[in-house]
């Protein structure tokens, strides 16, 4: 981060003003979360009684979606991480639309504050507010002064100037009727005769919230539990739990110090980074080009300045490197502290 972002998000940081401020409930809003986990209960009740297709039908589309989430909404449109073409972004936009996560500019304009502001009252899903309230507290309760204020100070020109984009924004409503609703609750009734009561509470109610918690778990999980190789001062960790959930969205504390790098992660390789793996599969195909990373020796000088010893680089787990090298790597850290 360079030393403006600092100044900035020093911005976001609790005052006088800010202290005083107690957020209140907004019950539509909770209604609706409430609807869809107590709907999940009762879908996942149903998985033991409904036709194997139709659960198949449901997970297919948790994953399937869940890239319109990672390889979408975030890292294309959110860090700008690489570049695609129509058909991919057409696509993408199609499956994050399924996922039900709003549309792509609300999507990426929250995102882009959590990075500028991290872990500061301007943070629409601050972790230092507690797990329950970076998981989906933040969705249900109105929005601290300092994240509606940051909010209209995002540069949101690059999406606004995105045909795609705003072609979805602009009909959210229908789309999402037609497309997180309408379409995987009919395909199983359709085509396997569910009925459509389990269709709903499967296809809908439990697929739905099981996406959508996969994603809140980056908000909670992967800002809490974990180890920090690459900052060790900041609140993002790497959880591979997270990442095999997520496509590949656990590499957290990495990610926040180089949000550009496309792969959003230096270790893990595709078996824990899905989401890479699909950008790379249409970059071969021309769909996706200017892929952004970060160099090696960008990363190394980084984990031996400010990383908290547990990258594989310090030779921790490592049974045969010397004592007195591991000595020597802790005190070139050190000094470089």
């Amino acid at each position: 981060m360079t030393l403006a972002a600092d100044e900035d998000a020093s911005e976001g940081r609790p005052d006088a003003r800010a202290t005083q401020f107690q957020p209140s409930i907004k019950w539509p809003d909770l209604g609706v979360q409430l609807f869809i986990h107590l709907g999940c209960l009762y879908g996942l009740y149903l998985c033991f009684f409904a036709r194997l297709y139709t659960v198949l039908w449901a997970f297919a589309l948790i994953y399937s979606s869940g890239f319109g989430i990672t390889a979408g909404a975030h890292r294309l449109w959110s860090h700008r991480a690489y570049k695609a073409t129509w058909p991919l972004r057409l696509l993408l936009v199609f499956l994050f639309t399924i996922a039900g996560q709003r549309h792509v500019h609300a999507w990426a304009l929250d995102h882009r504050v959590h990075h500028k502001y991290s872990e500061t009252d301007a943070d629409p899903h601050n972790a230092k507010r507690g797990f329950l309230f970076s998981h989906v507290g933040w969705l249900v309760l109105t929005p601290h002064p300092d994240v509606v204020r940051k909010r209209s100070s995002i540069d949101m020109s690059d999406l606004e100037a995105d045909p795609i984009v705003m072609w979805q924004k602009r009909l959210y409503v229908p789309l999402f009727a037609l497309l997180v609703i309408a379409m995987p609750v009919l395909v199983p009734w359709y085509f396997w005769g569910e009925s459509l009561w389990a269709s709903f509470f499967i296809a809908f109610n439990f697929r739905f919230c099981v996406t959508l918690n996969i994603a809140f778990f980056v908000n909670s999980v992967a800002h809490m539990w974990g180890n920090r190789p690459y900052d060790k001062d900041i609140s993002p960790v790497e959880n591979l739990a997270v990442s095999v959930a997520a496509l590949g969205e656990g590499w957290h504390n990495y990610h926040h110090v180089f949000p550009w790098d496309y792969k959003t992660a230096e270790l893990g390789g595709y078996a824990f980074n899905l989401t890479t793996g699909f950008i790379d599969a249409f970059a071969r195909l021309g769909w996706a080009y200017e892929l952004k990373s970060v160099s090696a020796e960008m990363v190394r000088r980084r984990v031996e300045r400010s990383g908290d010893g547990t990258h594989e680089l310090w030779g921790w787990g490592d049974p045969d490197m010397p004592p007195e090298d591991i000595r020597e790597l802790e005190g070139c850290r050190r000094r470089d502290d």
